[in-house]
């Protein structure tokens, strides 16, 4: 019995060590992991498919039964931003799932684990595979909501494809011309200075990181640094800006903004605002660039207000305090 336990001990302690050696060699691969666990045991589904001849990573997430009346919930549509991926929607897709929404998270070509070809990474190509992703999962239309660059992305989409939207909802959303107050090196720093400075960018309130998970967080961003880079080079070239194009949107939309953004600045979600006819404008105060992932609560709230409000909501301004995490 002694022998065992002695076996038993010696084994725990092994994994132990392995466990905080894995974590200090790798910790947001850790995280990952965790992050996708969560979402499995929410029944949220990660999945694989053709699009365009790419592989196209995906999350997918139900209605539960109990709650489903007609169909497998009301389609809705995930786009993540710049260096993203589906994963940072994990903070509200099993609720939005709950809700009665038949949620689908792509990762867009180039991010995640999706497929990383040889290309330019325009908005118009990004918007191309989420048309074609829709198709490929047999989505003939949905509700359609873009964070960042991904916010651009279903801008541009119900612009050009006003049959496949039902609801629009951008969340500190890039799309018009604005005068930056920083350069593309930004989104792929090499030290902990410029990890510190994207940090700055993005949050209100940057924590100061581990050494060790600063430096894990600077491989990342290096490793997929010449995908954003052709990126932010396509989006600065113009081609796909939507100034004087956003009146052309007829659909219910929603704009959901953090009053603290430092990275694209309230004064950009207000002038969307009075260019798309009817839309809502909801400020989410003492919020960042990362409302969806730090407030999640009340961005959650306003979201399912818009989205199931019958008839459609339109027009209004709102502001609501955040409860970031």
């Amino acid at each position: 019995m002694k022998r065992m336990f002695r076996a038993l001990l010696v084994v725990f302690v092994l994994v132990a060590i392995a466990g905080g050696v894995t974590f200090y060699l790798e910790p947001l691969w850790v995280n990952d992991q965790i992050i996708r666990l969560h979402l499995r045991g929410q029944n949220v589904e990660s999945k694989y498919i053709d699009v365009d001849g790419y592989t196209i990573h995906y999350f997918e997430a139900v209605p539960p039964a109990r709650i489903r009346v007609l169909g497998d919930g009301t389609p809705l549509l995930l786009i993540h931003g710049l260096g993203s991926r589906g994963e940072d929607w994990s903070g509200m897709i099993p609720t939005l799932a709950a809700a009665g929404f038949h949620v689908y998270v792509p990762d867009l070509l180039g991010y995640g684990r999706s497929s990383k070809p040889d290309v330019d990474y325009s908005i118009s190509r990004e918007e191309k595979i989420v048309l074609d992703f829709m198709k490929a999962v047999h989505l003939d239309q949905a509700d359609v909501g873009g964070w960042s660059m991904g916010g651009w992305i279903a801008l541009k989409l119900t612009r050009d494809y006003p049959e496949r939207v039902t609801r629009l909802i951008v969340y500190d959303s890039a799309g018009i011309y604005f005068p930056p107050t920083f350069n593309a090196s930004l989104f792929t720093p090499t030290d902990s200075v410029g990890v510190a400075k994207l940090s700055a960018m993005l949050t209100p309130r940057p924590k100061p990181l581990p050494a060790f998970v600063d430096q894990a967080a600077i491989r990342r961003l290096q490793q997929n640094a010449w995908v954003i880079e052709r990126s932010v080079v396509s989006m600065e070239a113009g081609r796909d800006l939507l100034d004087f194009q956003l009146g052309r949107i007829e659909k219910p939309t929603l704009i959901v903004w953090g009053s603290l953004d430092k990275l694209i600045p309230p004064s950009v979600g207000e002038r969307m605002h009075r260019q798309i006819p009817g839309s809502s404008l909801l400020l989410i105060e003492g919020c960042g660039h990362l409302a969806p992932g730090e407030c999640s609560r009340p961005v959650l709230d306003g979201t399912l207000r818009f989205l199931e409000a019958h008839p459609p909501i339109r027009g209004g301004e709102s502001t609501v305090p955040g409860t970031p995490h």
